[in-house]
C-alpha cells in the first residue's frame, strides 16, 4: 500500500465488507482476460459467500482459475469545501471454491438472506425448497485483507 497513513487494520476491512451494499469480485477468464462483477457477498469469519446461477461466465472463470480479488467500498462522501473524496474500502484476496454440500449451501444462503432481506426470513424455508437445486454457492477463503480510509 502506497499511502501507509490510510492503511487500516483487518478488523476495519471486515467491517467494510460487512456493511457495504455490494462488492466487486475480480477474476480471470479461461482465456486469460480480466472479468469483474458486482455481487452481494456475506462474510463468515475469513470466508466470503455469494450465490449465482449454476452456469455462466462467473462459474467458468472460477472453475478455470479460483484466485479472486474482492473490492468493497463503504461510506463515501464528497465534501463541498474541498477537492477530495472521503471513503472507506477493503480488499480481500483469496481462493474461491464451489460449495456442494447441502448444509453449507443452506448456511450460506441463510447468512446472505439475513443480511440483505432480514424482513423476509419467514419465507426462507420455502424459498430454499424451491431454489436450492438451481442455485450455486461459492465460498472465497480470504487469505489477505487490506483496509483503507480517508476521513
Amino acid at each position: 500500500m502506497r499511502r501507509r497513513d490510510r492503511e487500516m487494520p483487518k478488523e476495519f476491512a471486515c467491517h467494510v465488507a460487512d456493511s457495504c451494499l455490494f462488492s466487486v469480485v475480480s477474476m480471470v477468464t479461461p482465456e486469460g482476460k480480466p472479468y469483474a462483477v458486482p455481487l452481494s457477498v456475506v462474510r463468515d469469519g475469513d470466508a466470503l459467500y455469494f450465490h449465482c446461477a449454476a452456469e455462466g461466465q462467473k462459474t467458468d472463470c472460477l472453475r478455470a482459475n479460483p484466485e479472486v480479488c474482492v473490492s468493497c467500498v463503504g461510506d463515501v462522501r464528497c465534501p463541498n469545501d474541498r477537492f477530495t473524496t472521503l471513503y472507506e474500502s477493503a480488499v480481500a484476496k483469496g481462493i474461491a471454491r464451489e460449495v456442494t454440500e447441502t448444509e453449507e449451501k443452506i448456511h450460506a444462503l441463510r447468512l446472505i438472506c439475513e443480511r440483505f432481506s432480514p424482513d423476509n426470513m419467514p419465507q426462507f424455508d420455502g424459498a430454499i425448497a424451491y431454489s436450492l437445486p438451481v442455485t450455486a454457492i461459492w465460498q472465497i477463503d480470504v487469505k489477505e485483507w487490506t483496509g483503507k480510509a480517508k476521513q
